[in-house]
């Protein structure tokens, strides 16, 4: 059975800084390149990043470069997500996907982040 589970999510102040987990299983995690998509209430989802099967090219949006910095380690079958100075608008719920082909064939249930004062 294939399972993405993540981890990681909660309250944090504006500037703190997260550390978002995503477990893989059920699949040869190694040959996927993997992702974190983000949704806000009443809005649409938003790419945040991805990375590529070795962990050697990593793309991120434009919102959250500078800020997110996107990990993996293909031993332990887990992607990271390091989130620092985060803003009230990165409140969301934040989900992990895996693909192949350029599109993301499996997705995790999501874990919240809020920031706020």
């Amino acid at each position: 059975e294939v399972q993405l589970v993540e981890s990681g999510g909660g309250m944090v102040q504006p500037g703190g800084s997260l550390r978002l987990s995503c477990a893989a299983s059920g699949f040869t995690f190694s040959i996927f390149d993997m992702a974190w998509v983000r949704q806000a209430p009443g809005k649409v989802p938003e790419w945040v990043s991805s990375i590529n099967t070795d962990g050697g090219s990593t793309y991120y949006a434009n919102s959250v470069k500078g800020r997110f910095t996107i990990s993996r380690d293909n031993a332990k079958n887990t992607v990271f997500l390091q989130m620092n100075s985060l803003k009230p608008e990165d409140t969301a719920v934040y989900y992990c996907a895996a693909g192949i082909t350029g599109s993301y064939d499996y997705w995790g249930q999501g874990t919240q982040v809020t920031v706020s004062s």
